[in-house]
């Protein structure tokens, strides 16, 4: 009985450490985004779904993306957004070289730095070329790791930001 009492208190303390593996939120967003963008691009589940919406991101993430979504890019659909978000554009090559690295948890954070080459496929590229870089904000609620924000590199910069500014301007100039 001691015996089975500590396999079930190990058991819980790794899966307790697995729901706070900051990563594993983000590693589900670039697997999906590795899945749209392959060659032989696979459907998937969309990266703001409500499941994921309620699962792997922030409660305040899920709220700024559901009031900008009130706002659809298009007529007929339902995101915010008129481009893929993760690969920052609506055209892109296959996704190679990706790497997911969780820096340390400074005031509640942790950043998960993803890198990937996404435009390998569209010939010479510049001297200055360097693969595209995300930052994942990832903090713990209720004892899982869930995305709060994901900061592009240059003029983008953070996408709750971005989100923020299409219910705004929504509401600002209604359709």
């Amino acid at each position: 009985m001691k015996r089975l009492m500590l396999v079930v208190l190990a058991c819980a303390a790794f899966s307790t450490a697995q729901a706070a593996d900051p990563a594993a939120p983000v590693n589900e967003i670039m697997q999906e985004a590795v899945k749209g963008w392959a060659e032989e691009a696979q459907s998937g589940e969309d990266y703001f779904s409500k499941a994921r919406l309620g699962r792997i991101y922030s409660q305040d993430f899920a709220k700024t993306y559901h009031e900008a979504a009130k706002f659809p890019a298009y007529d007929e659909g339902d995101s915010p957004f008129d481009y893929d978000v993760i690969v920052s554009g609506q055209d892109s090559c296959s996704i190679k070289d990706l790497s997911v690295t969780a820096g340390p948890q400074t005031d509640g954070k942790t950043d998960v730095k993803v890198t990937f080459d996404n435009t390998h496929c569209f010939g010479e590229r510049a001297s200055d070329w360097k693969p595209s870089e995300l930052h994942f904000m990832v903090i713990e609620e209720a004892g899982k790791a869930v995305i709060d924000d994901i900061v592009r590199t240059g003029e983008t910069g953070s996408l709750k930001g971005e989100l923020q500014g299409i219910a705004s301007q929504g509401v600002t100039n209604p359709q």
